[in-house]
This record gives structure tokens, C-alpha cells and sequence, in this order.
């Protein structure tokens, strides 16, 4: 290879390496990056939701134990949110979910069935004193409101996430990166389980 080669090669690296570095700032300003930021944006939200999720059905089985000492014969009820918390952990949690409507449906259907069946647990504990007084529930009680709270927000978040996304993916300018470069993007799913399903377990045994 000749000194004049060299040159050329290192020519045209230097050329592509400044046509870059000029062409980035471009790209940037005029919202090539807004879809894989905002992309992940959505996991980022949707993560802490399966954390909040999972940190509740943590919570279930001393809950179910310390209601089984005091009450029982509430066999019916204990069983539904055993049940209900075996389904909810049955769907199977990847980053694949966002790009699976059938999976995520089935997932929020889940976690929407094992509210109402805590609901319907945490409601039965009015019947007995002692145990809305034992050491224990309270501290439970505490930390499953706490979650639901939380849940709640990172809800709110997922939600807000992804519409800012879907948005993006369906108004200029940014529509036309997607019909340009991010063909494979599509919009992500969001809640969809009536208000009255979504209904967080009453934990306030104060009264």
C-alpha cells in the first residue's frame, strides 16, 4: 500500500469521523433520539411497577398467617388470596410483555383479581378485635398500604410514560423517524381494568 493510499484512507476516516460529529447535534436536535429515549422511559416506569407489585405479593403469605390465627375458619376467603397470588405470579415477567397485549392483559387481570380478593380478606378482619390490635397485622397493615400507594404512583407513572411514547410515535416530527428508521416501534399497552377492579384493598382499621 503507497504513502498516497494512506493518505486517502486516512482522509476519508477523518472526513466520515467529522461528518459525524457535525451530523449527531443534528439528529439530536431535530428528535431522532425522542423514541429510544422515551422507549426507555416506558421500561424504566414498567419496572418499577412489577417491583411494587412483587413487593405486595411478598407482603401475602404472613399476611394470610397472621389472619389464619385469629380467624381461621375464614377458609374460603384465606384460599381466594392464595389463589389469586399463585395466578398473579404465573405470567411469566419479561421486557417481551410491553410488546405482548394478550400477556399483558393477562397480567393486569391478575393483579387486578388479587386486590379484590385482599379486599375481600381485609374486610372480614373488622369481625375480630384481636387481631386488628396484634403487633404484627398492624405492622403489615402498615406496609401493604404503603405498597399500594405506591403502587398506585408507579401506575400513574407507567401510564404517563407511555403516552408520552405512543404519542411521539404518531405526531411529527417524530413519526417520521419511526417511518424512516424505527420501523420496528410500536405502541406500547397501558391499563385497561375498569376503575372499580383497580380499587385498592381498604387497610385503614383504625376506627
Amino acid at each position: 500500500m503507497t504513502a498516497v493510499t494512506n493518505l486517502r484512507l486516512s482522509g476519508r476516516r477523518l472526513f466520515a469521523a467529522l461528518f459525524l460529529a457535525m451530523l449527531a447535534p443534528l439528529l439530536s436536535g431535530c428528535g431522532f433520539n425522542t423514541i429510544p429515549t422515551q422507549e426507555e422511559q416506558v421500561k424504566a416506569a414498567w419496572s418499577e411497577v412489577l417491583n411494587q407489585y412483587q413487593r405486595r405479593t411478598d407482603l401475602i403469605p404472613n399476611l394470610v398467617e397472621t389472619v389464619k390465627g385469629y380467624a381461621a375458619h375464614e377458609k374460603d376467603t384465606l384460599t381466594d388470596v392464595v389463589e389469586a397470588r399463585a395466578k398473579a405470579t404465573q405470567v411469566q415477567v419479561t421486557p417481551d410483555m410491553l410488546n405482548n397485549p394478550e400477556l399483558f392483559k393477562q397480567f393486569q387481570q391478575n393483579q387486578a383479581n388479587l386486590s379484590g380478593a385482599l379486599s375481600r380478606l381485609l374486610a372480614v378482619v373488622e369481625n375480630y378485635p384481636d387481631l386488628k390490635a396484634n403487633q404484627n397485622f398492624l405492622a403489615l397493615q402498615s406496609q401493604l398500604e404503603g405498597t399500594e400507594n405506591r403502587i398506585a404512583i408507579a401506575r400513574r407513572d407507567y401510564i404517563e410514560a407511555v403516552r408520552v411514547y405512543n404519542t411521539s410515535l404518531q405526531t411529527l416530527p417524530t413519526m417520521l423517524w419511526r417511518l424512516i428508521w424505527f420501523r420496528d416501534k410500536q405502541p406500547m399497552p397501558t391499563f385497561t381494568i375498569s376503575e372499580q377492579a383497580q380499587e385498592a384493598p381498604k387497610v385503614n382499621f383504625n376506627n
